[in-house]
């Protein structure tokens, strides 16, 4: 056989597994739908009026996590209460509440969503 062409075929044989292995890696990691990959706190220049916002709603507790442009809104906050439980609470440009999840506590999460509707 032509020493070329064996070269040509191995060659094309690694473009091919490679291609295949870098499709196994997206489509795992899109199966994961690991979100958090893709999440970014709140910068410090805004955190102190989120904090201050998403605390008044929830009348207690501690920012344990901060999210900028999250899917739901501009800004989430989640606060941790003092039973241990979890509510995430959303926020718009303006820092006001556009509504909040009740993620309970660490081992159950229950979605009780409400909006800004309310007045």
């Amino acid at each position: 056989m032509n020493p070329k062409l064996i070269r040509k075929r191995i060659a094309l044989i690694a473009a091919s597994a490679a291609v295949v292995a870098a499709g196994t890696v997206g489509a795992a990691a899109a199966v994961s739908g690991d979100d958090d990959a893709h999440d970014r706190p709140i910068p410090a220049s805004e955190l102190e009026k989120a904090e201050k916002a998403a605390l008044a709603e929830t009348g207690e507790g501690t920012v344990t996590e901060t999210e900028i442009d999250d899917e739901e809104s501009k800004y989430e906050v989640e606060v941790t209460l003092d039973d241990g439980s979890q509510i995430d609470v959303q926020l718009d440009e303006e820092f006001q509440v556009v509504g909040t999840e009740d993620e309970g506590t660490e081992d159950e999460g229950t979605d009780d969503e409400s909006g800004a509707d309310d007045d």
